[in-house]
């Protein structure tokens, strides 16, 4: 589709370069390219964005699908069918698929752009007419806010020497940011606030002449992801011409859709990436001693995430396990003086032994319950160290007289894990750890919608069907002299004030309404303010923003019974050590039933140990579906392996509204397959 302009009538000036006599009159200006895997939602409020800042401009836009299952292509087909759509039946990785579309481009310039981006109106515009300005600029990147309107130090970077990787890695460049010679890697000594000549521009917004395309090559599909805007951008200024950061403009970019910055994937498939890039373009000299901080840098951040990991997920459980245990052995002491009348009543034997395992099971009951489960629910834990205080009751009634030591003990012991769960998780919140917060970190959220009536009508109701349960959603109108129903709080040009009065801490603008540069201007002005920034495409079932820097964006979604609630994954996972458990228990009778009679052995032991369930999406991943693991049963048995779009329909049901039942159901029916 080719956007043609109007005949502009008036000159527009802007600085120091006319827009009017910038902008040439060929037949067509620009090509936008925006490479897509698994980020539909994401995509679809990209391209709502580009197709706005095109008013005026002639212009293509491709978008080329690297395999995704989260259903853009139908979005693309269905609400943007003016876009060049290429889609690949393998994810190609980025380089290889920029390529195709750059191939097929007709623009005098050519835009790679992330789909996990929003533009604004003029962005096209100003960086268009800056290069035609700049004669010299071969390629030109621009500043980028995340989804809290933070500046992203990535807009500009200077060239990765071994010298700069290693300030870099070993933290001088964060420490001495305003130093020449240790910042620049981010080149944070430079101001974000003004245009700069710099080495390296970032694969999120990447605009270049087709003539500089043409003369040093396309990207290095050497590159799968990570390192290719590097090594396009070296090799742009290597061919003569001159890389600019714009700052008359900006971005948003949500960042992390694709990996996340702190697991080992990432480290291993970026700093790969550099080494590929020294080795290429370095003397072997330097490349050796890239090479060298490249594999420190990969241990030392494999370490630090697989530690972080382990902090996150089993540190607060660790203490846990210490504290009730200590304390069992404290209340056993004292019960012994004060009730048993001297010390050592109980044989220490006993005590090592049942012990830890009471304190397992109230653990593992408080797990069952939703007591680490985030949101923080202090009645969760009441009832999981119930449940399992009964538990440990009835298995207590079926021990051999010798072993049944203290009922009395085991009740001293349930009140007191149960008060240090509580009290524990007070002081966790009263510290502000995020993970603890009481009533959770989306409940009783104080909410701002801006947007016209009708818009914030539909975007208040698309809320109420998620799960965010907001104490005070108020609306705030973006016309001046717009309806005003109950919910008004105030207009657009007010919003400070109803912050503060309201003490909003969420602002959703709706972008029907609502201009992409007046929503990056409002998040610039308002970082201050605390709040969280989102933005509702029209038309659409999904609100999006971002919490941080190295998160992936947040996204509200009508929330439904989905299989990868953590209840439901508890309910999951119980069920599979049930059936296992079953299945191993008579075994000599089922295998004469299964058609892979080792195999339905050795997938016992796999769902037992968690390497498998025994109903999900199959061995294949599903990133357009909640995350459950690989699976030796589908609910797509009777449906032929031709038929994709049914079998795409019968996963997503079984995602959407998960019971139990249905796992119960659909291992009967397959009771023959469960050695595949």
């Amino acid at each position: 589709m080719i956007f043609r302009s109007a005949k502009i009538k008036k000159r527009i000036s802007y600085r120091n370069y006319n827009y009017f006599s910038a902008l040439s009159l060929l037949p067509l200006q620009l090509s936008v390219i925006i490479v897509n895997y698994n980020v539909k939602h994401f995509l679809e409020q990209c391209l709502y964005s580009v197709f706005k800042a095109l008013d005026k401009i002639d212009a293509e836009v491709f978008v080329v699908d690297n395999n995704s299952v989260d259903g853009s292509v139908a979005l693309i087909k269905q609400k943007f069918p003016q876009v060049k759509l290429i889609i690949n039946t393998v994810n190609t990785g980025f380089s290889a698929a920029n390529n195709q579309a750059i191939k097929l481009s007709q623009g005098k310039y050519v835009l790679l752009l992330n789909p996990d981006t929003v533009v604004q109106e003029d962005t096209f515009v100003k960086t268009l007419a800056f290069m035609e300005s700049h004669p010299d600029a071969g390629g030109l990147g621009i500043k980028m806010l995340d989804g809290l309107g933070n500046f992203l130090p990535e807009s500009k970077r200077g060239l990765p020497t071994p010298s700069v990787a290693f300030y870099k890695i070993f933290g001088l460049a964060k420490l001495f940011p305003g130093n020449r010679k240790f910042g620049q890697y981010h080149l944070t000594f430079l101001d974000k606030n003004k245009n700069h000549q710099v080495d390296i521009l970032s694969g999120a917004f990447m605009l270049m002449r087709k003539e500089t395309l043409d003369k040093v090559g396309l990207l290095d599909e050497t590159f799968f992801m990570y390192g290719e805007d590097i090594d396009l951008s070296y090799r742009i200024t290597q061919g003569g011409y001159k890389n600019y950061y714009f700052a008359e403009s900006s971005i948003i970019h949500y960042k992390g859709e694709s990996t996340k910055k702190s697991s080992v994937n990432y480290v291993l498939v970026f700093y790969k990436a550099m080494a590929i890039f020294a080795k290429k373009h370095f003397n072997k000299s330097h490349a050796r001693t890239f090479h060298l901080l490249i594999y420190f840098a990969i241990y030392l951040r494999a370490a630090a995430a697989i530690t972080g990991r382990f902090l996150k997920q089993l540190f607060f459980p660790a203490i846990d396990f210490v504290l009730i245990l200590l304390g069992l052995y404290f209340c056993k002491n004292l019960y012994e003086v004060y009730f048993k009348l001297y010390p050592n009543f109980y044989s220490k034997e006993i005590l090592k032994l049942f012990f830890p395992l009471y304190t397992l099971i109230w653990m593992f009951f408080t797990y069952l319950s939703g007591g680490y489960d985030v949101p923080l629910k202090l009645w969760k834990m009441i009832r999981g160290v119930l449940a399992g205080s009964a538990f440990i009751l009835i298995l207590y009634s079926l021990l051999p007289e010798y072993y049944r030591f203290s009922r009395a003990l085991i009740l001293i012991g349930s009140t007191y894990a149960l008060l240090t769960y509580l009290v524990t998780r007070l002081i966790y919140h009263s510290l502000k750890i995020k993970q603890f917060k009481l009533g959770g970190i989306k409940n009783n959220a104080r909410i701002a919608i801006i947007g016209s009536e009708q818009e914030f009508l539909r975007v208040n109701n698309l809320l109420k069907q998620t799960k965010i349960n907001a104490e005070f959603t108020g609306f705030v109108s973006s016309e001046n002299n717009g309806t005003r129903n109950e919910f008004y709080i105030g207009s657009f040009h007010q919003i400070n004030e109803i912050i503060d009065v309201h003490n909003v801490q969420e602002i959703i603008f709706c972008a029907r309404d609502v201009s992409s540069q007046e929503i990056i201007d409002k998040m610039i002005t308002l970082v201050t303010k605390g709040v969280e920034f989102k933005i509702a495409p029209p038309e659409s079932l999904s609100i999006i923003g971002s919490s941080s820097i190295d998160t992936a964006g947040d996204l509200y979604v009508i929330d439904i019974n989905n299989v990868g609630r953590p209840e439901n994954r508890r309910k999951k996972r119980l069920l599979d050590l049930i059936v296992s458990g079953v299945f191993l228990m008579f075994f000599w009778i089922l295998i004469w039933f299964e058609d892979k009679k080792i195999n339905f052995l050795a997938n016992c032991f796999r769902v037992l140990f968690g390497v498998y369930s025994w109903v999900g999406y199959g061995k294949g991943p599903r990133k357009d579906l909640p995350s459950i693991r690989p699976s030796v049963l589908t609910p797509a048995y009777d449906i032929p392996p031709a038929s994709e779009e049914r079998i795409n329909k019968s996963f997503l049901n079984y995602s959407k509204d998960y019971k139990i039942e249905n796992d119960l159901r659909i291992i009967a029916r397959q009771i023959k397959k469960l050695g595949e």
